[in-house]
């Protein structure tokens, strides 16, 4: 273990290597450095010159990592060290220090110096591997109600390190590890003693989600759009969206940070909300409306009374259609220019036979207009005095016609299956169905019977 100024502490793993090469002999007192982001880094080397040879042979000594054009680079000459490399080179002996180590720090370092002698020069290889490692908080359930939490670094910095806790920026305990209640709401951190300048970052539940809606303008039916969940915390959070219907618990819909509609379409409104959660907590966003806008379906009219009535009574028709926004409507008969109300309720009163026709409604709003079935009324005669009005549907009466077209058209082609299969069929009763007046003459001849026979059989 090697100090360092301003009271920071960087950990070696000691191992003493010896590298020869013609004579010279080069002492690494560790070949692996361990160090925390941020903290001061010592190499030192010893040299031991070969017989005959004075440390006033020595001509130039230093420290590299990279190589251009096939020759080492002076770290001090390295623009990515600047400020941050300083030699102390004596007789036997070269001490590297690095300040403010960064993870880009992390290399092979080797020592390189050269003699006096033409062409002589040495490169201790291989070098010293340094290590820089950040601090992070490592989160474990312990139970159902704890989390342990553990300082954690990427190599191992020395059994010797010493951890301190923060809780909210203030210090709360030594120690490697840190038991929290379930659902804190806290911020955790942990420094390396001696390191007061670095930290992990803070671990803590999500705090309360926000969710961005994409594209922000009015959504149409039809569009495409996406829902995202965000959240603030660390360990990062894991996402579930939820719809609202009406029942206690809001149905869950997909476990993704993005809910995305490729169409969305009128059954897609409604309240979402989403929950972030990791290992220390779980929180719920504010609902959000979504809230599609599309044209009326085609509407549909219902009529009132819905029995038949007389001529001056009063009908009432209303039309009724799902859009959004609301519809207004327009009442219309056929091949009239101009509307005869508008409003969702028409009104005849007084019916009388000028009233009969073929009558629709169209529903309307923004986003397209649509128009009913034709309704046609009419009235006709029961007495001579009284008038009755009649209301079909034309969907209805189209589908009674071919109803009665079908039944007509099975009646005539089991009649001609029918004559086919009785070929001998008595001439008499051909001579019945093809004379059917002699049904007639048999009523007569009925009709024609002697009266007395007739009360005989009364």
């Amino acid at each position: 273990m090697s100090p360092s100024a301003g009271g920071l502490v960087v950990f070696l793993l000691s191992v003493q290597v010896i590298q020869s090469q013609d004579g010279w002999r080069v002492n690494y007192d560790q070949t692996d450095v361990c160090a925390a982001k941020g903290s001061r880094v010592f190499m030192d080397c010893d040299i031991t010159h070969p017989p005959g040879i004075y440390p006033s042979d020595i001509k130039d000594r230093f420290w590299f990592t990279k190589e251009k054009d096939g020759e080492p680079v002076d770290l001090k000459t390295d623009s990515e060290y600047s400020d941050r490399v300083r030699y102390r080179c004596l007789s036997k002996s070269c001490y590297l220090t690095i300040t403010d180590v960064r993870e880009s720090d992390s290399a092979e370092y080797k020592f390189r110096f050269m003699t006096n002698k033409p062409g002589e020069k040495y490169t201790v290889s291989p070098g010293v591997t340094l290590f820089v490692t950040g601090l992070q908080v490592q989160v474990r359930r312990s139970d159902s109600t704890w989390l342990e939490l553990t300082c954690h670094s990427s190599c191992v910095l020395s059994d010797r390190a010493e951890y301190v806790w923060y809780k909210n920026e203030k210090y709360i305990k030594r120690g490697s590890s840190l038991l929290v209640s379930s659902g804190s709401t806290d911020r955790y951190s942990c420094y390396l003693r001696g390191s007061w300048d670095q930290r992990s970052p803070a671990v803590y539940g999500p705090q309360r989600p926000s969710v961005s809606v994409s594209p922000s303008a009015e959504m149409l039916e039809g569009d495409s759009v996406t829902l995202t969940c965000s959240a603030d915390a660390n360990p990062a959070a894991n996402y579930t969206w939820y719809k609202e219907d009406g029942t206690s618990d809001p149905r869950l819909l997909s476990e993704e940070p993005q809910l995305v509609f490729s169409s969305i379409q009128s059954s897609d409104s409604g309240n979402y909300s989403c929950t972030a959660e990791n290992q220390l907590g779980r929180k719920t966003s504010d609902f959000i409306s979504i809230d599609v806008k599309y044209g009326p379906q085609r509407p549909s009219v219902s009529v009132s009374p819905s029995a038949e009535m007389l001529e001056g009574d009063s009908l009432t028709l209303t039309c009724s259609t799902d859009a959004n926004p609301a519809a207004s409507y327009t009442w219309y008969k056929e091949h009239e220019d101009s509307p005869r109300a508008s409003g969702q309720i028409f009104t005849i009163t007084d019916f009388t036979a000028e009233h009969s026709g073929n009558y629709y409604c169209e529903a309307q709003n923004e986003m397209g207009r649509s128009n009913s079935t034709l309704l046609l009324i009419t009235e006709s005669a029961v007495d001579g005095t009284t008038r009755i009005i009649h209301i079909t549907r034309w969907p209805l009466l189209v589908v009674m016609l071919i109803l009665l077209l079908v039944f007509c058209l099975w009646t005539r082609k089991k009649k001609a299956v029918s004559s086919t299969t009785e070929p001998h069929e008595s001439r008499e009763a051909v001579e019945m169905d093809l004379h059917p007046e002699y049904e007639d003459l048999s009523d007569m001849a009925a009709q024609r019977e002697d009266p007395e026979e007739q009360e005989d059989q009364v």
